[in-house]
């Protein structure tokens, strides 16, 4: 075979090989560091804090702080489905947390005392279920809250957390006061006043999740949502708690930073 021939066969060879390497290389999956985080199906309860006992109800958790009489947070998912049905009418059927074994706070506690029972967990927000909407009453889920406050504006935040439920398909939301030491107590049980509340939601829908916080004063106020809307991250400087810490850091830091007040329908 002349040399001519050859060194062609040869230049081809070569010619076939470079370009198997370079289809396996622009062909090969991403990279660990550029790949989209795996996510959880949720995000899970927050981390658990100091001494506080996890309290598992059929349809949510709480946290209980014994030194406070009442939960550090409520947790829970809040779906469009369940708020669709029908509504159970409330009973208020307001009694001790059989579940909490140092014993709860006892409605006797805040008789006479010029707070309303302030539920953490919405009562209209288990009302699918006469069950889950009993299990709204037990006294672990109430925190002693000003009248005006309870009934005001905190009212309007709840029908809003629902209203956005109904939007997005599901929330998952977080309650509870802002505790300290040295607060004010009513009753037997010494159930603290706390002198705020915040109450965090997450919307783990794809593609656009987000998160927003709202912390308000105990005590009658007024404006507009927005104006009391923070984001994640303060509320965890504020209270010291880590409210979605199973989420990849990456992307719990994504969605704790930084809030948007037109994905939420807030801005003016």
């Amino acid at each position: 075979m002349k040399k001519w021939i050859i060194a062609i066969l040869i230049l081809i060879f070569i010619a076939l090989i470079i370009m198997y390497f370079y289809q396996q290389r622009t062909s090969a999956p991403s990279s660990p560091e550029t790949a989209a985080p795996i996510l959880p199906a949720g995000p899970g309860a927050p981390l658990l804090a100091g001494n506080d006992e996890i309290i598992e109800h059929s349809y949510y958790t709480l946290a209980y702080n014994e030194q406070h009489e009442q939960a550090d947070w409520v947790f829970y998912k809040l779906e469009a489905e369940y708020l669709q049905v029908k509504s159970n009418e409330r009973k208020d059927n307001f009694r001790e947390d059989p579940f909490v074994s140092t014993g709860s706070a006892a409605l006797k506690d805040y008789k006479g005392s010029g707070y309303d029972r302030g539920h953490l967990l919405p009562a209209a927000d288990m009302s699918w279920s006469e069950a889950a909407l009993s299990e709204t009453f037990f006294m672990s889920n109430m925190s002693p809250q000003a009248p005006s406050f309870n009934r005001g504006i905190w009212k309007k935040l709840e029908t809003q957390v629902r209203d956005w439920a109904l939007q997005h398909d599901d929330l998952y939301v977080v309650t509870g006061p802002v505790l300290q030491q040295g607060l004010a107590t009513i009753g037997e049980n010494a159930v603290s006043v706390p002198p705020f509340y915040y109450k965090v939601i997450l919307d783990y829908n794809p593609p656009e999740y987000k998160g927003i916080g709202f912390v308000m004063a105990n005590e009658k106020l007024i404006g507009d949502l927005g104006t009391y809307a923070v984001t994640i991250d303060s509320v965890e400087v504020l209270t010291g708690m880590d409210f979605f810490y199973s989420l990849p850091d990456d992307f719990e830091a994504q969605v704790e930073s930084s809030i948007d007040l037109v994905l939420w329908n807030l801005s003016e």
